[in-house]
């Protein structure tokens, strides 16, 4: 097929560009480079620089099958100090994108959604059966796109898939994290056998679990891509579905520490900090719809995420 992948500059969108050009893909990229990298775009895939807004130009014209659309503004904390960033670049965008894709009558979307959505729920493992409500501005904005796409897909026919993610880590080759702001644990565990950090913080010892500290679901980033190229494939018009993407297995804190401990073999020292506010104790996705109707699972467990995301990190 002939794609097009908004935001594939960036962590996850460069990955997953680079698993489709491997599926004999033809790729276009389109990214800003506000966060992503130039340098992370396999040299395979054609790199225009633009924002999302400003897209229509690009599809039109194009003869593209469909658009994988990763670009968005994604830290909480920025989100709750400046939500119009969010409404603007992440709604707004959206917008001209799903009308530029109506225009161009591009059959398929999928779009990179989040396990912000659901905000805190109280059940666990978490289903798409359970009510979204998101706590902050990020997780709005997110679920107003999963609105909109959907609407869009009733009233115009292509097909459409939303996938909300959980804890994605791990790397690619040379295909991985670079955020300038760092807020995923793994990379910020990663970082004190780096040598950028001395030392990780861990939010409270309290909590109701085996070892006291949160648990969360962590997906590595190659079985997170693999279900975006099952989902293109399985594409109803007129149809759209959403798909919880998790391991369906929780790991907490310290397993987390323990984890990066055996695959550097640093200690990795770490200090007890006091809860912070919001902090669910366990949110573990139930992956069992994607299982089902896209045949998706996932192959690789925390120690290979831990070790890819090292890997990365040294080369």
């Amino acid at each position: 097929m002939k794609l097009v992948v908004t935001g594939g500059a960036g962590y996850i969108g460069s990955v997953v560009t680079s698993q489709l050009l491997d599926a004999g893909h033809e790729v276009t990229v389109v990214d800003d480079l506000s966060t992503g990298h130039a340098d992370a775009v396999p040299q395979a895939a054609n790199l225009i620089e633009c924002r999302v807004h400003d897209i229509a130009p690009v599809l039109k014209g194009g003869g593209f099958d469909g658009v994988l659309h990763f670009a968005a503004k994604s830290l909480v904390g920025e989100s709750v100090e400046k939500p119009q960033l969010y409404w603007e670049n992440n709604v707004v965008g959206s917008y001209r994108l799903f009308e530029a894709v109506r225009d161009a009558q591009i059959p398929r979307v999928v779009f990179s959604s989040t396990a912000a959505t659901y905000g805190e729920p109280d059940v666990s493992p978490i289903t798409e059966d359970v009510p979204p409500r998101p706590i902050n501005p990020y997780g709005h904005s997110k679920l107003a796109i999963d609105m909109l796409l959907s609407d869009y897909a009733k009233a115009y026919g292509f097909g459409a898939t939303s996938l909300r993610y959980f804890n994605v880590g791990g790397a690619r080759d040379h295909f991985g994290e670079r955020h300038a702001v760092e807020t995923h644990l793994i990379p910020n565990v990663l970082a004190v056998p780096a040598g950028t950090r001395e030392k990780i913080f861990v939010f409270g010892d309290d909590y109701d679990t085996p070892d006291g500290t949160c648990i969360r679901d962590y997906l590595h980033v190659l079985d997170l891509g693999e279900a975006h190229l099952l989902a293109l494939d399985s594409s109803e018009p007129g149809q759209h579905r959403i798909f919880n993407l998790g391991s369906g297995q929780g790991y907490s804190v310290m397993e987390v520490l323990d984890s990066a401990r055996a695959v550097t073999g640093h200690p990795i020292p770490a200090q007890v900090k006091p809860r912070r506010a919001g902090d669910p104790t366990t949110l573990v996705a139930s992956s069992e719809k994607a299982k089902s109707q896209l045949g998706w699972a996932p192959q690789r467990k925390l120690n290979d995420i831990v070790a890819d995301a090292w890997a990365f990190m040294n080369l």
